[in-house]
């Protein structure tokens, strides 16, 4: 992502000068981690599990919800103090560190639920996405373990804390020393300490009321649609919008409020990518491609088979997301390469990032930042020590792989977790599920046989959850030393909210998986891309021979789109380039239908309206109304749920057929 250069870097210095004074008291880090905190963070990362886990086993997309997570930290830590105040108890004042420290919490937490893998290559192990790659009957494809929260939870603690230790000692070079600006990381950093002063807590009032009235009415809306969905293919999900022939190709806008708050978040150009990815594919190629049938693939086959237009739909998809993935990687291995030797020259000793477009901090900051040290002993011990309970609990939990193919990741892990942290430190984009295909891959043909697609797709969770976690961890290191919040506390903070995340996301995921149809892909819960990263390890084992008849073709001709779209981005004028789509973004509905496009685009078209009448109150309040649509409607999920489980249906079943 671009970052902005101009007015809003300036605005963001001043919020920064305006959230501290020349006096300001530091609390001890200690102080900094509080009990109502971690109840808060607690509080908030599972609120955010139940929604990110709704994302990825309906879509497998992510949105970023730091700023929404400190926004709501804000809240309930303000309601608080509030309420014991008026109840005569004395509390401890809050201070933008304790703010600082349970929005990092509460982000780790819920973050376990993005790199664990729920809606990718965890799910990809069981029997229903063995069965819909098509079983026995397709070559490579061997081996299935279901899900028990037992070994996601073993699974989770084993492999996702090394990536907090891994770069503990780069800590200060990445911060200080590189100057690396970490865009997510200031931006949120701005935002905290905007809300402590005495402007920003009259503006931060305005967002919380605004949060509370669309958290309610995306609640009050889920709950009186849910009257309606007694059946498949029942209630306003599928309101045929635009016609019945267009709802048959999943052109419609089915009322879901958490696609349009997650419109609202992430760029127009996100949302219109995926609008043109839904037209090529739903609205041209697969319906081009079912006129082949009895051609290109059997007749007689059911269409979720390998053989046929399933297999044209995860090997297409695939062939945009590598596409894709292997411009940015080489991409910014170029960027790592030039920066780190433009580092190496005597004239540009401390300079790595342009300086028109980094927040920094002062003397006063890099003194905090250095004085509260972690030390080498603790980034060094922790590393071996869940390296060596990794090497012993994953082979026990998968036979397929071998101790030492747990070794070989972790010793390679680290410097792609360097790379990937600095590459995030420069672009703010976290290429971690890149550097997970890189290994699925490799273990994939290097095991082989029976064991490829098991030992590809856990190595992929090993190697991502390492790179990831780590980047996301510089994130916030660069976030505490703008709010002069403790380095301890915030790694401390990180590894409670890691903590919270391996218990909360498996017992999320379970409540999911229990009560509704995970991966079915006629349903609502398609949960696609554990199909596709199954067949990149089937890929992996057997080559392009498990492709259906013409698909390697097709193939080519994605792939070198999904190039040439991102070259072009680069090359041409900014006027021109960045109209280019976003060939991940594209990749996204091939699979999970037109319709939750659709109501992202709807999101994007409320923004924009919203900026053309009144951009003021639009900049302060987007965030916050968004926030609310995601978190009523992701909240429902919780009492549906419930009540499906239960076995208590819905009383009408409201469905469109033609006259």
């Amino acid at each position: 992502m671009e970052i902005e250069k101009t007015e809003e870097l300036e605005q963001m210095e001043r919020s920064r000068e305006e959230g501290e004074t020349e006096h300001e008291t530091i609390p001890h880090w200690t102080k900094q981690l509080t009990l109502r905190g971690l109840v808060t963070s607690l509080i908030i990362g599972i609120l955010y599990s139940i929604i990110i886990m709704k994302l990825n086993l309906t879509t497998g997309l992510s949105p970023t919800l730091n700023i929404s997570a400190a926004l709501l930290s804000f809240f309930f830590l303000k309601a608080w103090v509030k309420i014991l105040s008026q109840l005569g108890f004395k509390s401890a004042p809050f201070t933008k560190q304790e703010n600082t420290v349970v929005q990092t919490c509460a982000v780790a937490c819920y973050s376990v639920s993005v790199s664990g893998g729920f809606g990718s290559y965890m799910l990809g192990l069981n029997e229903k996405t063995y069965e819909l790659a098509g079983g026995v009957d397709t070559p490579g494809n061997t081996g299935f373990k279901n899900p028990t929260i037992g070994w996601f939870t073993g699974f989770l603690f084993s492999v996702s804390f090394v990536g907090l230790f891994s770069l503990i000692p780069l800590r200060k070079i990445m911060i200080l020393d590189y100057k690396l600006p970490y865009p997510s990381g200031t931006a949120t950093a701005v935002l905290l300490n905007g809300f402590h002063t005495p402007q920003g807590d009259i503006a931060a009032k305005k967002q919380v009321r605004g949060f509370l009235k669309f958290f309610g009415l995306s609640f009050l809306w889920s709950f009186f649609q849910w009257f309606f969905t007694n059946g498949a293919m029942c209630g306003f999900a599928q309101f045929p919008t635009f016609g019945l022939q267009a709802w048959k190709q999943t052109f419609f806008f089915d009322f879901s409020l958490t696609y349009v708050g997650a419109g609202m978040i992430v760029s127009h150009l996100v949302n219109l990518s995926l609008l043109f990815g839904a037209i090529i594919s739903w609205g041209i190629t697969w319906p081009l491609l079912t006129d082949l049938k009895g051609d290109w693939y059997p007749a007689k086959v059911s269409e979720s088979s390998m053989r046929s237009m399933a297999g044209y739909k995860a090997f297409l998809t695939i062939a945009l997301i590598l596409g894709d993935g292997f411009y940015n990687f080489a991409k910014i291995i170029i960027v790592v390469s030039k920066s780190m030797y433009d580092k190496s020259k005597p004239r540009n000793i401390g300079r790595v990032a342009d300086e028109a477009t980094t927040i920094k901090g002062d003397k006063k900051h890099d003194e905090f930042f250095v004085k509260e040290t972690i030390p080498l002993w603790v980034s060094y011990v922790g590393y071996t020590l869940f390296t060596i309970i990794a090497i012993i609990a994953i082979p026990l939990m998968f036979r397929e792989i071998r101790w030492y193919y747990v070794i070989i990741a972790y010793i390679l892990a680290p410097f792609l977790g360097f790379s990937n942290a600095y590459g995030a430190g420069l672009t703010d984009i976290n290429m971690a599920y890149n550097y997970g295909k890189v290994a699925l891959f490799i273990f994939a043909a290097w095991s082989g046989g029976n064991n490829g697609v098991i030992a590809g797709l856990v190595a992929c969770g090993l190697v991502k959850s390492l790179v990831y976690i780590s980047a996301d961890l510089m994130h916030d290191f660069r976030t505490g030393y703008l709010t002069l919040t403790s380095p301890r506390s915030m790694f401390v903070s990180q590894v409670i909210g890691t903590a919270m995340g391996c218990v909360i996301a498996p017992l999320t995921f379970f409540l999911y998986y229990k009560a509704f149809d995970i991966g079915n892909p006629e349903g609502v819960w398609k949960a696609p891309y554990a199909l596709v990263y199954r067949n990149m390890a089937i890929l992996g084992v057997e080559g392009f021979s498990s492709l259906p008849k013409n698909c390697l073709k097709l193939c080519y001709g994605f792939f070198g789109f999904a190039i040439g779209v991102n070259v072009l981005r680069d090359v041409l004028p900014v006027r021109y380039g960045r109209w280019m789509p976003l060939p991940m973004a594209m990749a996204v509905p091939l699979l999970s239908g037109a319709n939750f496009a659709i109501d992202m685009c709807v999101g994007s078209l409320i923004v924009f309206i919203w900026n053309q009448v009144n951009s003021v109150r639009a900049k302060l309040m987007i965030p916050a109304v968004a926030s609310g649509l995601l978190c009523g409607d992701g909240l429902w999920i919780l009492p549906s749920a419930l009540l499906a489980l239960a076995k208590v249906h819905p009383p009408i079943c409201m469905k469109f057929t033609k006259s």
